[in-house]
């Protein structure tokens, strides 16, 4: 399975509730990875059993920068949403100080 899928952990307050409350941990992943792709690799990656796997999709923006204020797109970026099995956590998310 190629590990180029998964882009990175997403770490924000709303993700770091989610994890605790939910057992659901956010990533950003390639734009046309599939739930199945995403699914075979956390379970691989992280050995853990994955029960569900939801994407979102956020459309392309446009930005206005520099002097003159030339506008350029931002590309759209995938997210997905994995929830595991009550028990099993991941490490990646461990940052302590919330219980």
């Amino acid at each position: 399975m190629h590990t180029y899928i998964l882009k990175r952990p997403i770490i924000t307050e709303r993700s770091l509730a989610l994890a605790n409350q939910q057992n659901t941990y956010t990533f950003e992943v390639h734009a046309t990875a599939t739930k199945n792709q995403v699914k075979t690799l956390i379970e691989e990656l992280f050995d853990v059993t994955v029960i569900r796997v939801r994407t979102i999709v956020s459309q392309a923006k446009r930005q206005k920068t520099g002097k003159r204020r030339l506008t350029k797109t931002v590309g759209r970026t995938k997210k997905a949403l994995v929830t595991l099995k009550k028990g099993q956590t991941l490490e990646v998310f461990d940052i302590g100080g919330q219980e």
